[in-house]
């Protein structure tokens, strides 16, 4: 099982969402107080599960309503995944992978985590 941590950094609160191996596989933005930090687990939870996929790695992908993980390539040519809300804004990023499998495996573990997840404040 995952765990969420939440945690105070110099210019807000944040969040990581580890899997059962201990390994951060969705972190958050920075929010100004801890209550919106709980807040933006909170949506994680809720919207990871139902979430569909869009894969904008593939040509001529398909625009999927929210909520939703964004798979994508970044500059660097690293795999990476966003979550957004209902709303449109991103509510959990990852960091980069090699491969998509990785990220896609990324993305399922984030899943299967969220809404179960202890949360645990540092």
């Amino acid at each position: 099982m995952g765990k969420f941590i939440a945690k105070k950094t110099n210019t807000g609160f944040k969040f990581d969402l580890l899997a059962g191996n201990h390994q951060v596989i969705a972190t958050s933005e920075i929010y100004a107080t801890g209550a919106a930090c709980r807040k933006g687990i909170e949506s994680v939870r809720k919207c990871a599960p139902a979430a569909g996929l869009e894969d904008q790695t593939e040509d001529g992908f398909k625009r999927l309503s929210n909520p939703k993980f964004e798979l994508y390539v970044d500059k660097a040519g690293q795999y990476r995944f966003r979550l957004k809300a209902r709303n449109g804004k991103i509510i959990a990023a990852s960091e980069g992978y090699t491969t998509k499998a990785g990220c896609e495996n990324g993305i399922e573990s984030v899943r299967a985590n969220a809404a179960e997840s202890e949360i645990t404040e540092e």
